[in-house]
């Protein structure tokens, strides 16, 4: 079992920046991928960024690449999102989610084994 408590979502303005964190607690850390993926009302859940469990291989989706970085730290048991210039289309509550079976980076809902509660992100025009 794995348990993530995403924090850091808030209301920022066009242009700003947040830094999401997932912190995980159950099995080794080290030992799975991480992403991160956002939902808006009526749409389906989308891949925003994913983590391979040592950290030395990322993937982005097009609409983020440039823009937002993931990260983790393997010592702190937890996983980031660092987003830049962010935009009002940004606006959405992300979640991060966990991926036990799999050893690369991985960018599909179905691949990811383990979900957090998901935060809130407001970027007002």
């Amino acid at each position: 079992q794995v348990q993530l408590v995403e924090s850091g979502g808030e209301l920022v303005q066009a242009g700003g920046s947040l830094r999401l964190s997932c912190a995980a607690s159950g099995r080794t850390f080290s030992s799975y991928g991480m992403g991160w993926f956002r939902q808006c009302p009526g749409k389906e859940r989308e891949f925003v960024a994913a983590i391979n469990r040592s950290g030395g291989s990322t993937v982005y989706a097009d609409s983020v690449k440039g823009r937002f970085t993931i990260s983790r730290d393997n010592a702190k048991n937890t996983a980031y999102l660092q987003m830049n210039s962010l935009k009002p289309e940004d606006t959405a509550v992300y979640y991060c989610a966990a991926s036990i079976y799999t050893t690369v980076a991985v960018t599909t809902y179905v691949d990811y084994d383990y979900w957090g509660q998901g935060t809130q992100v407001t970027v007002s025009s």
